[in-house]
Parts: C-alpha cells; structure tokens; sequence
C-alpha cells in the first residue's frame, strides 16, 4: 500500500509539472493539437505514450545515476564538458519559464481577483518560498492537491460537452495544416514540457529507491497527462472556430457551468502555474547549490527575486519570445534521451 501511495504522489507530481499556465488555460491543447483537426486525437495518443516512456525512463535513469541535479543526468546524456554547457543553458531556459508562470500568477491575480499585477506577482513570491523551502516533499503535497482538482475539472468540462451540437467535432473536425505539422507537434510539445520537467523529476527518481514505484508513477502520470489532453481537445474542438479567438479559452468551457465553478477554475489555474513554477525554482536551486555549495534558503531568494524583476515585462510578452526557443533547445534533449542507453532506464 505504501509503495502505491508513493507511487501516486510521484504520478501527481509528473503531471502537475507538465500541467502548467499554457495547458490549464487550454491554450497549449489548442495550439498544439485542436488546431489540427480530428488527427489530434492521434497525436494526443502518441504524446501520452512518449510522456509514459521518456517520463518513467528519465526518473529511472536518475535513480541509476544517483543524480544530485538534472546536470548530472544531462552530463550522462552528453558527456562532461556538452553536458555542461547544456546544462548551462537549460539553467537559463528554466529560468525564463519560471518567470513566464510568475507573470502568469500575477495576471491571474490582476485580471480574476482585482488585485494589482504587482500585488499578485508578491502574494505568488510569499507562497512559493514558503513550500520550496520545506524541501520536495512540499513541492509533492502541493501537486497532491492541485492534480486531483484539475482532472475533476477536465471531467466536468467533457460531462457538460458531451450532448452539445458540436460534442463529435473531435472525431470529424477538418484542417488544411500540413500532415507534417500534425505529426511534428506531440514531439515539440513532449520535448518542451519533459526538457524542463527535468528539473523536478530528476531529483524525484534519485530519492526513491524502488523500481517499481517509480514506474508506476511515470506511467501512471504520463496517462493522466494523455487524459487531460484527450479531456480538453474533446471540449475545444466543440466550440471550434470561435473559441481559439480568447486568451483563457478553457474558461470560457467552464463559464457554463456558473460563476462560482467558473472561480474554483480560475483557482485550480493558478495552482497549476504555481505548481510549475515551485518545480523550476526548486530544479534551479539544486543545479546552483550544485555548482556554488551556497546554502539553499539564500539561494531560493536570489531566484525569487530575479523572476520578479524579469517578470516586470509582462506574461505574454516573455511567452512569445522564449517559448520558440526552448522549443529547439528541448528537441535536441529529446533525442539525446531516447538514444541513451541505460540497463537501470529500460
């Protein structure tokens, strides 16, 4: 029983880590599969299956390793001087994306609770130091709650399409995107979410000792992600074309079902970035301490602060201009990982 529970809590944590701004809001659903018709259905499958594979074979190949950090893992994947560079470079990666769920935090904040930008940027830096700096299994607790809340939404935003004139668009929705396109998608977005997934999921592998465990919870978190994806694209594609055209579309899904669910949403939506955003200053920290052996509260304060000053730019504006980039960074990761070879990683 023990090692399911454990198990489970490494599943909710996988996915909280994927699960971030851009998914909980449904615009990566909508930009990465809905947009291309009924062939993401099929994409959505491959994406699940790679989440299950690369996802549990990462954590394994950390524990094998014994990884401090994801430096260790990538120095594995590369060798010591690439690794390190790479390493290097996914610091900065990492720290542009926390910056964007700040920002992303703050918006929320801004826009559903009638707080400043600046108030809710604050109240996320107050939160976030309070569980990054009790170790990771706050970070676990925290993405114990959140998850579950998540998947009860995606189940009822599909309970409330099921039935509607466009409840089958998902199976017959047309599009004139290239089959390249369509295809090429689950690989960036996978690439993307698991390059920096790394973060949390490396030291998380290297902390549990028991196989099993850890591949329970990578396939049993690469499934629910699969889940909430199919859940989504389900519900999109229903209000196709009219909904690509709002910022925060799965809101609009969930404003159906009345204000006060449509406010528990907007909550889970903030925790979904809260939670990437603990992961990657949580990743960060090690990856620091690794290469400096400062102490890790000060540390977490100098990350802390410099996503604020960066955050200053604005959600969208960092969202455009750094997620095409780490895009590329990602893919290269992503093929380095499943080339490896590892007896521990399967």
């Amino acid at each position: 029983m023990a090692s399911w529970v454990r198990a489970m809590q490494i599943a909710f944590t996988y996915a909280g880590t994927i699960v971030g701004a851009g998914f909980a809001t449904g615009q990566e659903i909508l930009q990465f599969f809905t947009r291309y018709g009924a062939g993401a259905t099929a994409t959505i499958l491959l994406a699940g299956l790679l989440f299950v594979w690369l996802g549990t074979r990462m954590m394994l190949l950390a524990g094998s390793l014994g990884a401090a950090s994801y430096e260790d893992l990538n120095k594995h994947l590369f060798g010591p001087k690439v690794g390190e560079w790479f390493s290097l470079f996914t610091l900065v990666m990492l720290f542009g994306i926390t910056t964007v769920m700040l920002a992303g935090g703050g918006s929320v904040f801004n826009e559903h609770f009638n707080l400043s930008y600046q108030s809710g940027l604050l109240i996320t830096l107050v939160f976030a130091y309070l569980v990054i700096a009790k170790g990771l299994q706050a970070i676990v607790a925290v993405n114990s709650v959140v998850v579950p809340l998540m998947i009860l939404f995606c189940a009822l935003v599909v309970t409330s399409t099921i039935g509607t004139p466009g409840a089958d668009n998902w199976l017959t929705m047309t599009s004139d995107v290239s089959a390249l396109s369509l295809w090429s998608a689950p690989f960036l977005y996978v690439s993307y979410n698991l390059v920096t997934a790394q973060a949390v999921l490396v030291p998380l592998g290297a902390s549990v000792a028991d196989r099993k465990t850890i591949i329970r919870g990578g396939v049993i978190g690469g499934t629910l992600v699969a889940a909430m994806l199919v859940a989504g694209h389900f519900a999109l594609a229903s209000q196709m074309p009219g909904i690509a055209q709002f910022e925060i579309p799965m809101s609009r899904l969930i404003a159906r079902l009345g204000e006060n669910v449509q406010l528990l949403f907007v909550c889970v939506i903030f925790g979904e970035i809260f939670t990437t955003y603990i992961a990657n200053v949580y990743g960060l920290t090690l990856q620091i301490r690794q290469r400096t052996g400062w102490p890790i509260k000060p540390i977490i304060i100098f990350i802390l602060l410099g996503t604020y000053l960066i955050g200053q730019i604005g959600f969208s504006t960092l969202l455009s201009t750094l997620y095409p980039l780490f895009g590329m960074l990602g893919l290269i990761w992503f093929v380095r990982m499943m080339m490896s070879r590892s007896r521990a990683a399967g």
